[in-house]
């Protein structure tokens, strides 16, 4: 459920109609809803209220703007974070350090410094070799490290090859035949808190299944653990719930998926972590879009809208879908390429698309656009970087100003011996 509807036969983002945020803000401009993401935050949070002790950490990489995850940390979110930069953001939105989940496959030595010094409560370790620096760099600031082992269970997600991370092709973790043996040393190094263990198999999944599977795989990499004599009070279980794109599409929902770990973690008596990221911000936002012109094509005509694959990856990146709907529609359909203004064939939403009729001037949206849109964002062909808008009721807000290419521009120089 989202808060994007029509009344009076104009769409709105709550209740204000995005004609009025176009107007004032110009297009191309993301619009998320807070009562979605409000709703979404608490409908993943009461589906693993069955669980006795659970800790919520936003997945910072699906949507990092600091008005989404200021609201987030007041539902009582934590973070998982990849980045130095992410950490930054998660501190300024008010998540308390403890919160914080340092994952991501490429931490540098000065990024774990700064997180120690922030004194975050975990960090995923990737490989040995990682928690090996961690645990020199914590000593030598005269700290422990709260760790978990990711492990990669070779569980495949069955769902998009670039967004699979559970396969044993894949980057992540460690392979599971080594992961107890791994796990034991880094246990006897003194700058490590080794506390558990970490899964994440992939995201947009479709399925519960391989979920299950790479659980059940981890509990018992668990016992196995914990019958050497050692502690494992905390099992990271990432995150990955799907969210439907299309009309009609259908996904697991949170209340089956809470049930599915209660059922698989029923005896593990540990604190059990979670990363939700697309299943809470995905259907909270909105790229808004403004027609150019339509131009005939061969097979059908092109649409060409002002928001392009700079300012929304995922059609290019993963041949992802998007549905496409006009802010004003007459009832009128057409069937067409929809496409951007920039110089790249992969600048394209969407081919022999059965759409709302529009023409030059119209506004349009392209939905389920509040995860992985606007954080993957570019200037590519010297473009704006594209701005972000929050609703509130019939309360709006710039949350993101546009950066235009003069100020990106004014960041470069001229060197001396090219003047």
């Amino acid at each position: 459920m989202d808060h994007f509807t029509f009344r009076d036969g104009v769409l709105h983002a709550e209740d204000v109609p995005l004609g009025t945020i176009a107007d004032a803000v110009a297009t191309p401009c993301y619009v998320y809803s807070r009562a979605t993401l409000t709703r979404h935050a608490r409908v993943f949070r009461e589906a693993l209220s069955r669980l006795p002790r659970v800790h919520l950490a936003f997945a910072l990489k699906s949507n990092p703007n600091l008005a989404v995850v200021k609201l987030l940390a007041d539902e009582g979110y934590g973070a998982d974070v990849v980045s130095a930069g992410e950490m930054a953001r998660a501190l300024a939105a008010g998540i308390p350090a403890s919160g914080i989940v340092f994952s991501g496959v490429g931490k540098r030595g000065d990024e774990m410094a700064r997180a120690l010094a922030a004194g975050i409560g975990q960090f995923n370790l990737e490989s040995e070799e990682e928690g090996v620096e961690l645990a020199a760099i914590a000593a030598s600031l005269g700290r422990r490290a709260a760790a978990a082992l990711r492990v990669n269970p070779d569980v495949d997600a069955g769902t998009h090859g670039k967004i699979s991370t559970g396969k044993a092709e894949n980057k992540f973790g460690v392979p599971f035949d080594r992961a107890q043996g791994i796990f034991t040393r880094l246990a006897a190094l003194a700058g490590l808190e080794m506390r558990g263990l970490a899964v994440h198999i992939g995201s947009q999944l479709s399925s519960l299944d391989p979920l299950e599977a790479a659980f059940v795989k981890l509990g018992g990499l668990m016992r196995d653990l914990r019958g050497q004599g050692l502690a494992v009070s905390h099992m990271d279980l990432g995150g990955g719930l799907g969210v439907p794109y299309r009309a009609g599409e259908h996904f697991p929902s949170p209340e089956a998926y809470g049930a599915m770990v209660a059922r698989v973690s029923r005896d593990w008596d540990a604190t059990l972590m979670f990363e939700p990221g697309r299943v809470i911000t995905g259907n909270s936002g909105v790229l808004l879009t403004r027609v150019i012109r339509v131009k005939p094509g061969a097979s059908a005509p092109f649409v060409i809208v002002d928001a392009a694959m700079n300012d929304l990856a995922r059609p290019a990146l993963y041949d992802a879908w998007h549905d496409f709907l006009a802010v004003a529609p007459t009832g009128a359909r057409m069937t067409a390429h929809i496409v951007g203004p920039i110089c790249e064939s992969s600048d394209t939403f969407a081919m022999n698309r059965a759409i709302d009729r529009v023409g030059a001037g119209d506004l349009a949206i392209f939905r389920t656009a509040g995860a992985y849109g606007a954080t993957m964002a570019n200037t590519y062909n010297s473009r704006a970087l594209v701005p972000e808008v929050m609703v509130d009721g019939a309360r709006w807000a710039l949350v993101a100003r546009r950066i235009d290419p003069a100020t990106i521009l004014a960041a470069e120089s001229l060197p001396d011996f090219l003047t």
